[in-house]
């Protein structure tokens, strides 16, 4: 199915659906809210910031996913919760605070439910959780996570099938993308496009180890697919990944191309990368600083493969709309456009309920 008919899925029972969205300040749920808007759904935002654009008619409450009375309160009214928050970044938080956000908060969100009686809810983990385990990367696959954010994100996984397994109507749809991306991202493939854009990038090494991505308003749209179809799983858990996958160079050569511009001949061996990389790694340790640049963000792009499988979406049916090659061509002329001009902040969730928020600037990470 195309976005076209997918974006209906929560409208068609012939009365007004409201949705919470947790996190429904940041980039994907911006994504969900244009989803939604038009079609009738209403939307209530729980997030710690403000939106930074226009929400219309949508509630906003300023609150913690872990604090069970802003969770209540932006809860009411609602038939279904979208459980986007969460602590994500790999830089600047605290073991505890992931497993505080990612599986406290889920619990926070699902007790709510229970006492509100809302029956349907959303999750969305991480492909993170797989971590070392070998390929192939499928649902039911090993998991293995290697960072405090996949173990997080997978303990958060077993609150919601243990809230799900008290049945009487209880549905809950996991969502495990891969790295997401799109216009208004700020993160890795920003990163990268402003590198490329900035004359600052070179190939290191033969770049053919695959980068397994998702773009955003495909992710969206799935979600919606997923969500509403008939004969859905009282548990059900989908990695997100369009295909097919590129590999780094690939993906490098289609940010040159989207910038209209012809990519270098020639490639940086990596010993040679890893070397320049030494200094960075030195000011990292030394500062605690956050550099664009280090041996381990050169290995992460240029020789590790991150490839995960999407076979169990695409038998349920769904069809993306728009092909990754053309995703990175929309982010990229978005990022000449008016992209490169714009220096939006990080903001990490405190350690704890009511503590302050930490803003850093989010183009100064890859």
């Amino acid at each position: 199915m195309a976005a076209e008919t997918e974006a209906t899925a929560l409208e068609t029972k012939g009365e007004r659906v409201k949705v919470l969205i947790t996190g429904g300040s940041g980039f994907i749920a911006r994504y969900f809210h244009e989803l939604f808007s038009p079609r009738g759904v209403e939307i209530s935002i729980l997030d710690l910031v403000s939106p930074e654009w226009d929400i219309g008619r949508a509630g906003f409450h300023q609150g913690d996913v872990r604090d069970p009375a802003a969770v209540r309160k932006a809860m009411q009214g609602c038939d279904a919760v979208l459980n986007l928050a969460a602590a994500h970044h790999d830089f600047g938080i605290e073991h505890d605070t992931y497993y505080d956000v990612n599986e406290r908060g889920s619990k926070v969100v699902c007790d709510a439910m229970d006492e509100l009686n809302i029956r349907k809810a959303c999750f969305y983990s991480t492909v993170a959780v797989y971590g070392s385990a070998p390929e192939p990367h499928h649902e039911d696959a090993p998991t293995n996570p290697t960072s405090p954010y996949g173990g997080s994100k997978l303990a958060g996984e077993k609150v919601f099938a243990a809230w799900a397994s008290k049945g009487e109507g209880r549905t809950c749809l996991v969502i495990r993308p891969t790295v997401t991306f799109g216009p208004r991202n700020f993160a890795n493939m920003y990163s990268l496009i402003r590198q490329i854009y900035s004359g600052k990038y070179f190939q290191v090494g033969p770049g053919t180890n695959i980068k397994s991505l998702s773009y955003v308003e495909n992710i969206v749209a799935a979600t919606a697919y997923l969500w509403e179809r008939p004969g859905a799983k009282p548990f059900e858990v989908f990695n997100y990944i369009d295909k097919p996958d590129l590999t780094s160079k690939q993906i490098g050569e289609t940010i040159y191309a989207g910038l209209d511009r012809r990519p270098p001949g020639f490639a940086v061996p990596m010993w040679l990368a890893m070397l320049g990389g030494l200094p960075f790694d030195i000011v990292i340790a030394l500062t605690g600083k956050n550099l664009p640049i280090s041996t381990a963000r050169i290995k992460k792009l240029f020789s590790t493969q991150t490839k995960f499988e999407a076979d169990k979406v695409a038998a349920a049916g769904f069809k993306a709309a728009i092909p990754l090659a053309e995703g990175i061509k929309r982010m990229t002329q978005w990022y000449a456009r008016e992209g490169k001009d714009q220096r939006p902040v990080w903001h990490t969730p405190p350690a704890k309920v009511g503590g302050a928020l930490v803003a850093t600037d989010k183009a100064g990470g890859a």
